[in-house]
């Protein structure tokens, strides 16, 4: 290779990240946490000020989203005073961080990276081998993770070789469905349909993790990155090592002469070892063209000198070690830390959180993003430490209004505001379904269909297909579950309006709404304001109330769609 991977090593992101010592605080009493500091050096070098601190209610909303996807209780507005000091606030974090509801906000991310779904992007005839029945069963195992608080570095772990590192004891074999849920392409014994499926597990390997992207360097050296093709093969030989595997879930269950399940509707999807297989060069991705070959092992770039290769069966087991490893991958940390800050923040750090290499957009506050990662390894890779540190700070606790950096930072980049968030799919119906109390809240089991006007469950737990993604999930910006999905796509469409006013989703729920706040009012004014606190977080102004009561009279009986209307509010949709 022609690659100069020692001037490549300079490259900001394969520099181990180091603790920082954090700016002296230029504003008396703002800086909360370590990272304000950061911030507000930042901002103060543009001559810039933060906002005022949000309203209760407003953080109450914001943070109840965040951290568990669902709106405020009605118990929690009433007991809003206890977020106007910062104990009292964190002590309410705290509470929110031991909710169930945790995990399943939270791995809705982890499974748009790892693309999870429940079948394949094909099917010939009736023939629904290739599905997986049970894939629900990992996406289990991902929101008991969180919910656990397992270290990140062993989460990744057991998602790459489970099998390897506890092979006495298979009870996390199930998280090998990062690996053995992924697309299975028709004709899998043809060479070149094999070489597709390795490309995909590099592709959400390397973007997924490492914030890099490998598999551009499949045909050719990476044009931009110091990531070789022999690199490329390196990686997709551990892959070609290890074979999808539909491991029996009892003994009883029928298998095949080799050892697999012969109906996956009880099995397991995971991976196992095969015969270890270095693979040669493909020349421009040709599988009829070979080159020389090359020993499984990392990455170039980020070994000290040569590449490190892999000696212990498909190698699976020593890239676990190596990914988690800070004294050897500068990334991991990193990427997945820009990830947790762009969603509670509503912009990365990293702009561009799947490539931090050099088409990628470097970090806006590079010392903070090295500190905030260095100490989350620090915590024992604690996922819910992390969150608590970022959403505890003055920075994440700013209103979303300042009037004095809108025109000089109009993008928000110097963080002197709160950005506005979109609702997610699943944060939005599980809204409407909690106003309407019929959220139901059970954990796990099998995926519902989001369709069916009985299923209440959140959606989370929606049927995630390949092959026909659920009309709505696709309507309102659910990832394609094909490929690994950086971040979610924000689109505004008229389709997305019609189907907020005209959907029996939404005329039931909102029936429903209305017979919740009639009930529990005792008056016109109060059953304005029961509905806005349960729609929007917040009492009705003076206006919206007297508009309200008139739109009602003489009877009240157009209730429905009064609340119908609230729903269509754009402010139902948005984190302040």
């Amino acid at each position: 290779s022609r690659i100069d991977f020692t001037a490549g090593r300079r490259w900001w992101s394969f520099q181990p990240p180091r603790r920082q010592t954090p700016p002296r605080p230029a504003t008396d009493g703002w800086e909360v946490r370590p990272l304000d500091a950061f911030v507000a050096d930042a901002f103060h070098a543009r001559g810039l000020v933060a906002a005022d601190r949000a309203q209760p209610l407003i953080l109450l909303r914001r943070l109840t989203f965040d951290l568990t996807g669902l709106p405020p209780t009605l118990a929690q507005q009433s007991a809003v005073e206890l977020l106007q000091t910062q104990a009292g606030y964190e002590q309410f974090v705290d509470g929110l961080l031991q909710s169930p509801a945790f995990g399943e906000h939270w791995a809705r991310l982890w499974l748009d990276l790892m693309r999870f779904a429940e079948d394949q992007a094909h099917i010939v005839g009736n023939n629904r081998s290739l599905f997986y029945p049970n894939a629900y069963l990992y996406r289990d195992w991902v929101v008991g993770a969180f919910n656990s608080d397992l270290p990140y570095d062993q989460f990744v772990k057991l998602q790459l070789a489970a099998d390897l590192i506890t092979p006495d004891d298979p009870t996390d074999d199930v998280a090998l469905g990062f690996i053995g849920l992924g697309p299975k392409y028709y004709r899998r014994n043809a060479p070149e349909v094999m070489a597709d499926e390795w490309e995909d597990r590099v592709d959400v390997l390397s973007r997924g993790l490492l914030g890099l992207t490998v598999a551009c360097a499949r045909c050719h050296d990476h044009k931009y990155d110091p990531i070789g093709t022999a690199d490329y093969y390196a990686l997709a030989g551990v892959f070609a090592s290890t074979e999808m595997f539909n491991r029996p879930l009892s003994a009883e269950v029928e298998v095949g002469k080799d050892g697999q399940a012969k109906d996956p509707v009880h099995a397991l999807h995971i991976v196992r070892d095969i015969a270890p297989r270095d693979l040669h060069i493909m020349i421009r991705g040709d599988v009829n063209r070979t080159g020389p070959l090359v020993p499984r092992g990392f990455l170039t770039v980020l070994s000290s000198s040569s590449s490190v290769r892999f000696q212990q069966g498909s190698g699976r087991a020593e890239l676990a070690e190596i990914l988690t490893d800070p004294a050897r991958n500068p990334l991991l940390a990193r990427v997945f830390v820009n990830r947790i800050w762009g969603r509670l923040m509503g912009r990365p750090l990293v702009a561009t959180p799947s490539n931090f290499g050099s088409l990628g957009t470097p970090p806006s506050h590079p010392e903070l993003l090295d500190d905030l990662s260095v100490r989350f390894m620090e915590h024992d890779w604690s996922v819910k430490w992390l969150c608590r540190e970022i959403v505890t700070s003055a920075t994440y606790q700013q209103s979303a209004v300042n009037a004095a950096t809108q025109s000089a930072d109009p993008t928000n980049i110097w963080l002197t505001r709160a950005n506005r968030k979109r609702l997610s799919v699943e944060q939005w119906r599980d809204a409407v379904l909690a106003a309407a109390d019929r959220l139901e809240c059970t954990n796990g089991g099998p995926s519902i269909d989001p369709a069916d006007p009985e299923s209440t469950r959140r959606t989370l737990y929606s049927q995630a297909s390949r092959l026909e993604l659920n009309r709505m999930l696709a309507l309102f910006d659910y990832p394609d579950p094909n490929n690994h999905a950086p971040a979610r796509a924000t689109t505004t469409t008229p389709s997305q309006k019609l189907f907020l006013m005209n959907s029996p989703f939404m005329a039931r729920n909102a029936e429903r709404i209305a017979e919740r706040v009639r009930s529990q009012s005792d008056s016109v004014a109060e059953t304005v304001e029961a509905a806005f606190r349960l729609l929007l977080g917040r009492p009705p102004s003076a206006e919206e109330t007297q508009a309200a009561i008139e739109y009602l009279q003489p009877d009240g009986g157009n209730l429905p769609q009064l609340v119908h209307g609230i729903l269509l509010t754009n402010e139902m949709y948005f984190i302040d």
